[in-house]
């Protein structure tokens, strides 16, 4: 069975559709669930094709394209302004906060 443009739409049932979309947490509107199912049909065969592709040869990589990373120095940019920070706070210790325990 194929839907418009020749994609399979019986790869993915109404039903399955649905137990996605509740995982998901997500609302479907009965009026959209063909568009859908062809979407969803569409990722699936991309996947499968993708999944086909011999990639034994390949060595992972972090990022398609191959540059240095621009680095700054590292270097403190605003002082420190702890104490005057605090001030304003109901009770300090060791430059911590103290606050009221919630959780018994």
């Amino acid at each position: 069975m194929s839907g418009p443009a020749g994609i399979p739409s019986a790869g993915v049932s109404e039903e399955e559709l649905a137990h996605i979309a509740h995982l998901a947490r997500l609302a479907l509107d009965p009026r959209e669930v063909p568009r859908l199912r062809e979407e969803l049909a569409r990722i699936l065969a991309l996947v499968d094709e993708m999944n086909a592709i011999d990639t034994a040869d390949l060595s992972p990589m972090a990022h398609p394209v191959e540059t240095a990373q621009r680095l700054r120095r590292d270097e403190v940019g605003e002082e420190d302004r702890r104490e005057l920070l605090q001030q304003g706070a109901p009770e300090v210790e060791d430059g911590l906060y103290l606050v009221p325990r919630v959780v018994d």
